[in-house]
């Protein structure tokens, strides 16, 4: 098994959420006739997600990821080198509210997995940085399905709420096209008119 199935199996056998297959699937089509130089994560995880967008990358192409969580950006870190691609990624680490504010980038790919009450923030924040024909990619927008449904309970409530709240923002903004893919657990695609 190579390096990157052993990682995504890993993640699997530990309940770390990563990227699945049909999302990434969707994300790799839509960049397949084209390399792009800047994508910006939110939430790293364990560097799956961030290591496969790295085949999307022209060859000065870069990621910057975030991550909070000590552990996950232990196991990231390994998981990059383990594939030598320190020099593509970047990991910033600390919470993604403190840090996006201070970016100043301009990024072809945005691609959002991270809290889900935080999700109307990293619009704002991601629309900023995004290149004026890049792509903002939302991931468990459906949220296990609770978003389109009548679904209130209250230990998720806040998280859908926000969800909802996402997609409103992108839905009703002028400016913006948004497409909402029943792949995974749902794919927001938003880009600019």
């Amino acid at each position: 098994m190579d390096k990157l199935n052993k990682i995504k199996e890993k993640a699997i056998k530990d309940h770390v959420p990563i990227i699945m297959d049909d999302t990434l699937n969707v994300i790799k089509e839509y960049f397949k006739d084209k390399k792009i130089n800047r994508i910006l994560e939110i939430g790293t995880a364990v560097g799956y997600s961030a290591i496969c967008f790295s085949s999307f990358l022209n060859e000065n192409g870069r990621i910057d990821t975030i991550e909070r969580v000590p552990e996950m950006i232990e196991e990231a870190k390994k998981n990059i080198s383990s594939l030598k691609k320190e020099d593509l990624i970047k990991i910033y680490e600390g919470d993604a509210v403190d840090i996006l504010p201070t970016l100043n980038e301009k990024y072809d790919m945005v691609f959002i997995d991270a809290a889900k009450t935080k999700y109307p923030f990293f619009l704002e924040q991601s629309l900023r940085l995004l290149k004026i024909d890049g792509v903002i990619f939302a991931d468990n927008i459906l949220y296990k399905g609770y978003v389109m449904s009548d679904y209130n309970k209250h230990k998720q409530r806040t998280a859908v709420n926000h969800l909802r709240e996402y997609i409103k923002l992108t839905t009703q903004d002028e400016r913006l096209n948004t497409e909402i893919l029943e792949v995974g657990d749902g794919l927001a695609i938003t880009t600019f008119k």
